[in-house]
């Protein structure tokens, strides 16, 4: 936060290696055929509630200009003398690099009115998430995006704020912009709270002593209409009051203990820092749970997670946590769970050796009650193996970022999760597919020039003339230190090959993943690759490609009725379209045709975030997007979310009073005005999330 304080101006360097820029990556792989694996019965262990959470915000010192750190991001330093950031795999996690060649694919057209727009809203947006608490967050990117629905509540939460609104978008948790002082006025952040009060800890940064809590990242959410009951799943790394971090790193699951997503929540807490059984001594745990992803069937809730060592560059293996649905429903005060690790199981050739690791093994949510009752209860998964962390594990490096294998992974006997003594089985199976491929970055207008003063922050650090309140030239002074003042608009990140969100519905599993593809036999673009499969038969009943010439589609999430209707939310770029909130139809007869962006989804500006300069975050940045949009079922309904750019952002009142003779917000680049907001973005981002119902 930078605020306006007219005896000096206030200035940071921003650390190159952050702790923000949370997963994303490359792929790569080889064609095989298709075999079974073996099977595994996982650890059975005992989890404890830990506490009650409950959606309000925590103690909290307003910030402002007494603050006594002007740091931005978990790791960044206010003087020479403090602590570096972790310098592990942490900052990037996903250890494949390139691009692979995609496949050739005609050019998706524009649907009119089908699916059915019902309505939608403005989600949670970056000034929400970084003035939530009284100011006391670090600004981060992306978003993440969690969404669940259900009993009339839509629950949203991201990096790292959370939200409860009604189904026609207004937010039902406490009204806090009295209390949320920021810099000496209230701000309003629509209610909003910050994941670190949802789950009981301590501000993310305390601003008046500088000491940093615990970091929390990746939400998700889940609503299971068979126990009426809301799930959050987040990852919480601890950290040192310097904000160096342990090592140790935890699962936390909130659970709803009524079907009322505004009142109380009991919270659960799984340790995940020694989960990963890479044989190799130098990979070796504490590994970090990255990723955590959710789903559920009749008798179990299911956390799967990537293990990737603190200590070295490969990978450990993907981690499934299984537990009692009832159990956590019951807001129980100890919970079954069963742990397996994926390390060995997939047998397909790699330099792990014999055997290839599961990567982003993506459980199955189901819509309604349509779970699989087979085999005692089966919850299936599904993952690709282009990345490097399939192929080479050990390594890191060495694949060729393509694949025509998607891996169906099947849990049987969860009924048992409600027992005294779990016998689950795990087991998979290699499905062949057409060919998919790590994607190139995305196009936006503008990308690759220099940038100008429709994406301010990227103007400021170039500008070198704006006079400023203090007398001082040149606006970067009020970012960074000296720098080549050359940044150009960015091309966002299109995410590698893992799998995005699976749903089993219709007696079939649906996925998709980002991929690279070749629209019209124009030049490679960013795409989607989506499959409906046989889980039964471990077939594929329908797959194929959504491209368009001139677009970037990427980070996509499939919903589906019990009817096997669906809608796939992703967000679109392209050469003329600014970052957009977008959609598809998807059913098992006609597959995937047309595409639009959603009603008042259309992206505002070119994405202005802080990982797409080099100043902020060093050479080569890398501008981080997404990490996955999600999409909840709702009877017929289906809700969809995904990020987007929401709003312009005139240089000038970007600067407002920092500029000499500007008016407005005290916070910079907040555009808020001279009433102090609420504003739009803030100095360092601009992101937004997109919120629509449709009905298939």
């Amino acid at each position: 936060m930078l605020v306006h304080n007219r005896k000096r101006v206030l200035m940071y360097s921003v650390s190159a290696l952050t702790v923000i820029a949370m997963l994303v990556g490359a792929a790569a792989v080889v064609h095989r055929t298709a075999r079974s694996a073996n099977a595994s019965a996982g650890v059975s262990r005992t989890i404890t509630a830990v506490g009650v959470a409950n959606p309000q915000t925590g103690d909290f010192v307003p910030s402002g200009e007494g603050d006594v750190t002007q740091a931005e991001f978990p790791g960044q330093l206010d003087a020479a003398e403090g602590p570096g950031p972790y310098p592990g795999t942490i900052v990037d996690r996903s250890i494949s690099q390139g691009t692979g060649v995609g496949a050739s694919t005609p050019s998706g057209k524009k649907a009119k009115s089908n699916p059915t727009f019902n309505s939608g809203f403005q989600g949670l947006n970056l000034y929400q998430q970084r003035y939530a608490r009284g100011g006391n967050q670090f600004t981060v990117e992306p978003p993440d995006q969690g969404l669940c629905v259900g009993n009339g509540y839509v629950v949203e939460a991201v990096n790292d704020v959370f939200n409860v609104y009604n189904s026609a978008g207004q937010s039902v948790l406490p009204d806090n912009t009295a209390t949320n002082i920021v810099s000496g006025h209230p701000r309003n952040v629509n209610h909003a709270v910050d994941l670190n009060s949802f789950f009981g800890y301590a501000p993310a940064i305390n601003r008046t002593t500088g000491v940093r809590a615990q970091f929390v990242t990746d939400p998700s959410c889940l609503y299971d209409s068979a126990t009426q009951r809301f799930f959050v799943v987040v990852l919480t790394l601890e950290t040192h009051p310097n904000g160096s971090f342990t090592h140790v790193n935890h699962l936390d699951i909130a659970v709803s203990q009524t079907a009322n997503a505004a009142g109380s929540w009991t919270v659960y807490r799984v340790d995940v820092t020694s989960d990963g059984s890479n044989p190799d001594a130098s990979n070796a745990c504490p590994c970090l749970g990255d990723y955590p992803h959710i789903g559920a069937d009749a008798n179990g809730f299911y956390i799967t997670t990537n293990a990737y060592p603190w200590n070295g560059n490969g990978f450990d293996g993907a981690q499934i946590y299984a537990f009692s649905k009832a159990q956590l429903a019951a807001n129980a005060a100890s919970v079954a769970m069963v742990h397996l690790d994926t390390f060995g199981l997939v047998n397909v050739p790699s330099d792990a050796g014999s055997t290839q690791p599961g990567f982003t093994v993506w459980p199955a949510q189901s819509p309604g009650t349509q779970f699989n009752a087979s085999n005692g209860g089966t919850e299936f998964f599904l993952s690709s193996n282009a990345a490097d962390e399939a192929t080479h594990p050990v390594a890191g490096f060495g694949g060729n970022y393509t694949s025509s294998q998607l891996v169906e992974w099947s849990l049987t006997n969860t009924s048992s999760l409600n027992s005294s003594s779990p016998s689950v089985s795990l087991s998979n199976r290699v499905v062949n597919v057409n060919q998919y491929a790590i994607p190139p970055k995305q196009q936006q207008p503008g990308s690759g020039l220099l940038a100008t003063t429709d994406t301010p922050q990227g103007n400021c650090i170039n500008d070198t003339t704006t006079p400023l309140f203090n007398g001082a030239v040149g606006c970067y002074k009020l970012l960074v230190g000296p720098n080549a003042h050359n940044e150009v608009i960015s091309r966002p990140d299109a995410n590698d090959t893992r799998m995005q969100q699976v749903m089993y519905a219709n007696g079939k599993l649906w996925g998709a993943l980002d991929t690279a593809v070749n629209p019209d036999g124009g030049g490679q673009r960013a795409g989607i690759a989506w499959y409906i499969i046989n889980p039964n038969a471990g077939s594929v009943v329908m797959q194929g490609y959504l491209g368009a010439a001139g677009y970037d589609f990427v980070y996509p999430a499939i919903g589906v009725t019990a009817s096997g209707r669906g809608v796939m939310a992703f967000t679109a770029t392209g050469d003329t379209l600014y970052p957009s909130s977008a959609y598809a139809a998807i059913d098992a007869s006609v597959g995937v045709t047309s595409w639009n962006v959603v009603p008042g989804g259309q992206g505002a500006a070119a994405d202005d975030g802080f990982t797409s300069y080099k100043a902020q975050v060093g050479n080569p940045p890398r501008t981080r997007w997404g990490d996955y949009s999600a999409a909840a079922i709702d009877g017929n309904s289906i809700w969809i979310a995904s990020e987007y750019i929401a709003h312009t952002c005139d240089y000038i009142d970007w600067g407002g009073p920092f500029f000499a003779g500007g008016t407005g917000d005290n916070l910079l680049g907040t555009c808020g005005g001279a009433n102090h907001g609420p504003g739009v973005r803030t100095a360092l981002a601009n992101w937004s999330t997109r919120i629509s119902k449709l009905t298939p």
